[in-house]
């Protein structure tokens, strides 16, 4: 392997695509290789900004198969992920796919089974374990500090109806619901925490969005391990600003927290051992609500020093499959148990 990874990021007209060229180009270990995109004015504009040489640019991913990297960041619509995923683990490059891992449950299984022939790494981008205060969230709660767990909630409130432009159209396909296209980072970050959802009660419905055909919004209710509940509801066309707020109640205490507030607020026992003080403590955190720096330099790890991926293949499936499962539920109403077995 070179002195430095050599990465490429395919996919970067949308602005998470610019993120990732940003996580790449901050990483000390890493250095960017190629960047791809259909859209060349797209292209040579992120190109320009980020003084990335033209003869690095390409509008055809199959040309950078030739070019030996290390690594590839996945950043094109989520019902392309198993193409190019197979394709440059069969190239021997390392992986960081982009969020929802696939749409289908046909596609989780083809790329899990893909990243177990390669031996290469791969990472998926469920970028809310990156964000710092849903990382001191599971810090306070894996330590004990507010007892055991008995609920959990989480949101993906977001308008879509600002994003539907020319480039953005794949997020009409029915597949794409948004309970998996943007809902399975709140699934993904109640996993994390909570473990797996054994079984999921949903109701959704579609006022918002006519642009769509899929449930605009959606409430779950879902059963985690050890006799915790919790809830998830998802929005792609409420009218507010973006967020995930999250709250973790546990028996010694609450954790409340969102993805952009620069605190978070912990509720504790009292002095009496019952009552909870009525004041929280308000704990600064970051405001880093797409920290690809960290996500990159976590993968970039990961291959340097040939450590586990956490956040790997298996486990960006097992998220979907907690999504579909809910977007089932909803469908038929009637409780559903996800399928793990990938």
């Amino acid at each position: 392997m070179a002195e430095k990874l050599r990465v490429a990021v395919v996919g970067v007209s949308k602005s998470m695509g610019e993120t990732h060229v940003k996580g790449v180009l901050n990483c000390s270990d890493a250095e960017i290789a190629a960047i791809c995109d259909l859209d060349r004015d797209k292209l040579n504009d992120v190109g320009d900004r980020y003084g990335i040489p033209k003869e690095k640019r390409y509008t055809d991913w199959h040309e950078l198969l030739k070019l030996g990297l290390d690594a590839v960041v996945v950043v094109i619509p989520d019902q392309q992920h198993r193409e190019l995923c197979e394709a440059f683990l069969s190239a021997g490059c390392h992986v960081l796919c982009e969020k929802p891992l696939a749409l289908k449950r046909e596609d989780l299984e083809a790329i899990v089974h893909a990243s177990d022939r390669s031996g290469r790494k791969f990472m998926v981008g469920q970028i809310a374990r990156f964000t710092p205060s849903f990382c001191k969230a599971k810090e306070l709660v894996d330590t004990g500090v507010i007892g055991e767990l008995f609920y959990v909630e989480s949101e993906y409130a977001h308008d879509y109806a600002l994003l539907m432009d020319g480039c953005q159209k794949w997020r009409l396909d029915p597949l794409r619901h948004g309970v998996i296209g943007g809902g399975c980072h709140a699934v993904d970050l109640l996993r994390w925490i909570a473990g797996d959802p054994e079984e999921v009660f949903a109701y959704g419905n579609h006022k918002l969005l006519p642009q769509v055909t899929y449930d605009d919004a959606t409430i779950a209710v879902l059963k985690f391990p050890n006799g915790v509940i919790g809830k998830i509801f998802v929005s792609t066309g409420c009218k507010r600003p973006y967020s995930m707020r999250t709250l973790f109640y546990g028996t010694k205490g609450t954790i409340i927290c969102d993805n952009k507030s620069d605190h978070m607020e912990l509720y504790t026992i009292g002095e009496n051992g019952v009552s909870v003080n009525p004041v929280p403590e308000v704990i600064p955190v970051g405001v880093a609500s797409h920290n690809t720096k960290d996500e990159f330099a976590i993968f970039a790890e990961h291959i340097i020093h040939d450590t586990p991926v956490l956040l790997d293949a298996r486990q960006g499936a097992k998220t979907i499959a907690a999504c579909l499962a809910i977007v089932q539920s909803s469908m038929e109403d009637r409780p559903i148990k996800p399928d793990y077995q990938f």
